[in-house]
């Protein structure tokens, strides 16, 4: 177990050098993701920009089914090797993998089919069709790159190569900005041309991982899989709450999207555009940083080592801390400037935008902490626990909110929406924090 990557005493420098990587991937994708946007709205017009919201709930539903099928296999796959099961962990990850990319054939064709029934539904004004729909085919043509790249992307950590993930999505992101420039500009492709770019970036990454994970190195690798219905099941259990936040993620945009349409207009869905989009690329240290450390936290539940639990835990706790105050702080400062990039400041798109992004931002002190403790109880395999914080803290009291608070303030009901939602969530991860302190050993 020499060369064992899990297999160490965790101080605060040594975590942060293991999540490391996975930070930096995730904040490259948020970067080439906000990028796309920006080019959107400079280089096409903000309508389009709207229609890219509009047809977000898409997205966020094939990178909650990715998610799902990663984050179960992560705390499968990484239980299987702290116990010593390398043969069970390589059959589990090769038949989840076959599973992801079958289900994103599926998805493919079924997109094609019922596109025009599927922008309808999304509630496209007859201002913004167009340019949804032209957005949306793209979109799921490269449905099965997006799901691999989102499987390999976070089993790159728990095959202890988190540094080959950051590679091919800095590549990819890299990539993806060239070709938006070359396809909006050159070639006059409009929003086809951003959405190309995107799903010319999610080949590269499905492409490398399908590529290094052929070749027998390390402890995982493509073997024949077992076929084991309960595996899947477990795995789609497990990561049941990232499928559950990237759900009504979707839930939550489209009621974002139909409350600005009724407030502001095709002009407020561009700035809740801007808000959603700029609050991911923020996020992403929190995101990559739990997705960093959840092997870390499966294998030492594998292993039985409370120990080093109890010190990733407190650790982790400490880092999203500090890191919450410093991006609320750095959104209150620079927010004007980000808002800056998408829309000139005499458009009504930024006046808007600048109005609620101030109390939009007061999010950020506490979702850190709930999206690292619902990816913690996901890496201890407690799914359910995992998914009703999700539930709970998306559905329940995002949702709420944006239906409620509007009819009570107004516009600004909807730029509280989320810090409200975001801090009553807290609670409650605190307190299930709490509770299960002591039968998981992290406390």
């Amino acid at each position: 177990m020499a060369e064992n990557p899990f297999e160490r005493n965790w101080t605060a420098p040594a975590l942060l050098r293991f999540a490391f990587p996975t930070i930096i991937m995730m904040l490259s994708m948020g970067l080439y993701t906000l990028a796309d946007t920006i080019f959107v709205a400079r280089f096409v017009n903000t309508d389009a920009l709207s229609a890219i919201n509009i047809v977000c709930p898409v997205v966020n539903l094939t990178v909650g089914l990715g998610t799902m099928i990663a984050t179960g296999a992560n705390a499968i796959v990484s239980r299987n090797l702290g116990a010593g099961q390398e043969r069970a962990a390589r059959e589990n990850f090769t038949l989840l993998v076959l599973c992801g990319a079958l289900l994103g054939l599926a998805l493919f064709g079924a997109g094609l089919v019922w596109i025009d029934s599927i922008v309808t539904f999304l509630g496209a004004s007859q201002r913004l069709f167009p340019y949804a729909k032209a957005d949306l085919e793209i979109v799921f043509l490269f449905v099965p790159a997006q799901l691999l790249q989102t499987i390999f992307s976070n089993l790159f950590v728990t095959a202890g190569k988190p540094g080959l993930g950051f590679g091919l999505s800095v590549f990819a992101g890299l990539a993806n900005l060239v070709l938006d420039v070359l396809f909006m500009t050159r070639f006059h492709m409009g929003i086809q041309g951003a959405a190309l770019g995107t799903g010319i970036g999610y080949s590269i990454g499905a492409i490398g991982g399908l590529v290094f994970f052929s070749k027998k190195r390390g402890p995982l690798f493509f073997t024949r899989p077992a076929w084991n219905v309960r595996v899947v099941i477990q795995s789609l259990w497990n990561g049941s709450s990232e499928m559950v936040s990237q759900v009504s993620s979707a839930v939550t945009t489209f009621l974002f999207n139909r409350a600005m349409l009724i407030f502001a207009n095709e002009e407020g869905v561009a700035a809740i555009t801007i808000l959603i989009y700029s609050q991911f690329l923020l996020n992403t240290v929190f995101i990559g940083y739990s997705i960093g450390v959840a092997p870390i936290i499966g294998y030492n539940l594998g292993e039985k080592n409370t120990h080093q639990q109890k010190r990733v835990f407190a650790l982790s706790v400490r880092f999203i801390a500090w890191m919450s105050i410093a991006i609320f702080v750095l959104a209150r400062w620079k927010g004007a400037d980000l808002i800056g990039l998408f829309a000139p400041s005499t458009s009504s798109v930024y006046q808007i935008t600048k109005q609620g992004f101030p109390i939009f931002a007061i999010s950020f002190l506490f979702c850190g902490f709930n999206l690292f403790v619902s990816s913690m109880f996901t890496a201890l395999s407690n799914g359910a626990i995992s998914a009703l914080l999700s539930f709970l803290r998306t559905f329940v009291f995002l949702a709420g909110a944006i239906v409620l608070l509007p009819e009570i303030w107004g516009i600004n009901g909807i730029w509280s929406a989320l810090p409200l939602a975001e801090g009553a969530a807290f609670l409650f991860s605190s307190a299930c924090c709490f509770l299960f302190r002591k039968r998981y050993g992290y406390a």
